[in-house]
């Protein structure tokens, strides 16, 4: 008998795995990746009761502040300065072409109206939907709305915490119950993607929360996550809704899209980034604007607009989205600080957007002077730094012109053995940020 239950199992196992591996995106999804590998610019916004405390996302975690003290939020949480239509326009100014959205972080609680919990901002004093609200700003301004939603929690009791790396002191005690808490994301799931109109794709996150850290050689899970059955419900309630999944590994079958937390691909300067950098499918990078996601009251370390457009520069190099990320306030508010620099992008990219939407990744990686992108016949020099006025590359088309792209200024080249060239850069008029030559090519 025990042979013959584990013979069952070992078939169930066989049969899943090939249902994952045997994914065939839909007509719609592959569009949807297409335009998402071109769009290159998204805004990632962390907000909801964990912003109250000021001191970050993982706040109850940190701080090991019990599920019976944190339900308190909901009587704090009041963010009567929220404005959707001033985000979703400070996403749009900055040249954004989509947003990601937080809908329920590891702290469990819904930015949404769910009929599946009472720990939702409905029931705050302030009462209102705010993905509802968002969503529908979204739409109106022609923003893509994608949902992040968290697989680890440090609130219920059925979530697996009993082999959790995280949320060990939030005061939870006997085991999960993982088929009542998967019923309960399936539920979520159903309602984020029946009651909000499109949605561009759904953005997981706490994956690996029960495997081993990153780097590790086996990052096995600890559960089952049954991500063929979540992903199956996905693309079934809506078949151009693309999939990420920020586990820090390489993508799963069921998958639409791969994401670097903190970091460009192939870098790892977090630390959490050792995958493989998948060649089939687009590519985003997750980077906050100073040290924290959620409203932090003392982290005064934001990157200066000049960094934040070397970044959304060097992703496009790359092939990949600047998924850049705002913390707002509690009250609905957001900092000064997020709005100037974004707005500060969003006039730069109504030079140089050209260079960046719907290009691809250069014919080289990023280097220290600088980026390449391409566009058709069209290759993009972005250049950081110079010695000189004589910039020297190898370049492997056959060049037509070469311009300054700001302007249109023809610049005189000069071409050397082995397909190097030189471009005068004396009578250009350099750009403090970055200077973008534009060669024409013939192809």
């Amino acid at each position: 008998m025990k042979k013959l239950l584990s013979t069952f199992i070992i078939l169930l196992f066989v049969i899943s795995a090939f249902s994952q591996s045997t994914y065939q995106p839909t007509q719609q999804n592959l569009e949807a990746r297409k335009w998402f590998d071109s769009a290159r610019f998204g805004m990632f916004i962390h907000w909801g009761a964990f912003s109250v405390p000021g001191d970050g996302e993982w706040v109850m975690n940190n701080r090991n502040i019990r599920v019976d003290e944190y339900k308190r939020l909901l009587q704090i949480f009041n963010p009567v300065d929220f404005d959707a239509h001033k985000w979703v326009s400070t996403a749009k100014n900055a040249g954004m072409q989509y947003i990601t959205l937080i809908t329920r972080h590891h702290d469990c609680f819904s930015d949404f109206d769910t009929k599946q919990s009472d720990w939702k901002i409905t029931n705050t004093h302030w009462g209102k939907d705010a993905v509802k609200l968002i969503a529908d700003e979204c739409h109106k301004q022609g923003i893509k709305l994608f949902v992040y939603y968290s697989l680890l929690d440090w609130y219920r009791e059925d979530y697996p915490h009993e082999t959790g790396r995280t949320g060990q002191g939030t005061g939870r005690k006997g085991k999960g119950d993982y088929a009542s808490y998967l019923q309960f994301m399936k539920n979520q799931l159903t309602e984020l993607l029946t009651n909000y109109g499109e949605i561009g794709g759904v953005w997981f996150d706490g994956y690996w929360d029960q495997t081993a850290p990153e780097g590790a050689a086996d990052r096995s899970p600890r559960i089952d996550w049954k991500l063929d059955e979540i992903y199956a419900l996905i693309h079934k309630l809506q078949p151009q809704c693309l999939i990420g999944n920020n586990h820090h590994m390489t993508p799963f079958p069921g998958e639409d899209f791969q994401m670097f937390e903190q970091d460009l691909p192939g870098e790892n300067k977090s630390g959490l980034s050792f995958q493989e950098i998948s060649t089939k499918m687009p590519l985003e990078s997750c980077i906050t604007m100073n040290d924290s996601w959620g409203f932090n009251i003392t982290d005064r370390n934001y990157k200066s607009t000049k960094e934040l457009i070397h970044l959304l520069v060097k992703d496009a190099g790359l092939g990949a989205n600047l998924l850049l990320n705002i913390g707002p306030l509690p009250n609905g508010d957001i900092q000064p600080e997020f709005i100037n620099h974004l707005n500060e992008m969003g006039e730069w990219l109504k030079t140089y957007g050209a260079t960046i939407y719907g290009t691809h990744a250069g014919f080289m990686k990023p280097q220290d002077w600088g980026v390449v992108t391409e566009k058709e016949n069209k290759i993009y020099l972005h250049i950081f730094k110079t010695d000189g006025d004589k910039f020297f590359i190898k370049f492997p088309y056959k060049i037509k012109a070469v311009k300054l792209f700001a302007g249109n200024k023809l610049l005189k080249f000069q071409l050397l053995q082995d397909g190097y060239v030189i471009i005068d850069l004396k009578d250009a008029e350099k750009n403090p940020i970055d200077t973008v030559v534009e060669i024409e090519t013939v192809k």
